[in-house]
């Protein structure tokens, strides 16, 4: 779509544009639904499938559209530039057409290749509603806009690192199956499930945060893998959406090491699936626009505070704060911030030479403005 209806400029309440945007989402969102109700096959996530609830589905997409209606029609009506209620009635009459909510889902196999379509919606809707909130809630940084500045480019980051989840989880297991199948051992795999839940899932964070931990020093020590990072570090203003923010062949191979440790150690399906989400929050979480007081504990684990130190321009941040879950790794080796005020003041990378747009950001590691 053009960037005249989706720009990047900073949107702020009052200013009737809000309305427009949340109604486009809503409908361009049902008609991806109607989509995934069609091709379920193709387009929905074998692990999230087999928990569905179809009814309920229709009825949340039945309310979107309703939902998406009565904001577009209120643009429409409302504001001198209609072009987002007229683009949210576009998407709303083609999920309609489509069927809309009652699209039937017959059999269909489930062992064909897919993308993550459904996952997108369900990540995109359950973020919005829970991280917005908190952050309008307590913010850091009260003055900042919702949609700050570039927050498409951040929205872009987000869909197609939704969208590639099937295709990244094909290489990963057959990274790690192919290369460290022979490292698995019953005694351990054994030992490892003989523990209590808690002290597994603790053990499943903890390994897996110190493969992180090793792996991000190389991105940020190494010229040639900074490159890729510095992607992640653009951002020039935290809030939930930025950690979306990664090149293509990081999220990879990140993925491909910290699944390592995870598959040789053997933990339990449930374990696994608790790990899931627990990374799924503090990623968000530790890029959020938000300010609470932890205490000792942001000695322990990684906190927002902590985190946009690592993210911060600021001369004492630079290659700090390596950590995604547990700060105590950063205490322990010499990595974390230490004696400065308590948050940063500008974020991005030193010189601020990434340029914006996702397309643009993939293919900066491959251009001579990188050299």
């Amino acid at each position: 779509m053009s960037d005249k209806i989706f720009r990047s400029k900073e949107l702020r309440f009052g200013e009737g544009l809000i309305s427009g945007y949340v109604a486009c989402m809503l409908a361009i969102l049902s008609c991806l639904g109607a989509l995934a109700f069609h091709y379920p096959e193709y387009l929905t996530t074998p692990e999230l499938r087999a928990n569905y609830d179809v009814s309920l589905l229709r009825e949340v997409l039945f309310y979107s559209l309703v939902i998406a209606g009565a904001l577009g029609l209120l643009n429409f009506v409302r504001n001198t530039n209609k072009r987002m209620g007229a683009v949210a009635w576009v998407f709303i009459i083609a999920t309609i057409l489509m069927g809309g909510h009652t699209v039937e889902v017959t059999d269909f196999p489930d062992d064909t290749n897919y993308i993550g379509l459904d996952w997108f919606i369900l990540d995109l809707l359950g973020s919005t509603i829970i991280f917005i909130f908190i952050e309008k809630l307590l913010p850091h940084r009260k003055d900042q806009a919702i949609l700050r500045e570039a927050w498409k480019t951040d929205l872009h980051h987000f869909f197609v690192n939704h969208l590639i989840v099937g295709f990244v989880l094909l290489i990963t297991n057959h990274f790690v199956h192919g290369l460290f199948g022979w490292a698995q051992t019953d005694v351990v795999q054994t030992f490892i499930l003989q523990q209590p839940l808690l002290l597994q899932v603790f053990l499943i964070v903890l390994a897996a945060d110190l493969i992180q931990y090793i792996t991000h020093r190389f991105y940020h020590e190494v010229p040639l893998l900074w490159s890729f990072h510095a992607v992640h570090h653009s951002a020039k203003k935290m809030d939930w959406l930025a950690g979306s923010r990664q090149h293509i062949l990081e999220l990879i191979v990140t993925r491909c090491m910290v699944l390592t440790p995870i598959f040789i150690l053997g933990f339990s399906k449930q374990v696994i699936d608790l790990y899931v989400v627990i990374v799924g929050l503090q990623a968000v979480f530790n890029h959020a626009n938000v300010r609470i007081n932890f205490g000792w504990l942001q000695y322990i684990i990684v906190t927002p505070q902590f985190h946009h130190w690592h993210h911060s321009s600021d001369k004492a941040a630079i290659d700090r704060n390596y950590a995604a879950h547990f700060s105590f790794l950063d205490y322990l080796l010499g990595t974390a911030v230490k004696g400065e005020k308590e948050w940063p003041d500008e974020y991005g990378v030193v010189g601020d030479y990434m340029p914006d747009g996702m397309i643009k950001q993939q293919v900066f590691p491959f251009t001579k403005a990188n050299k």
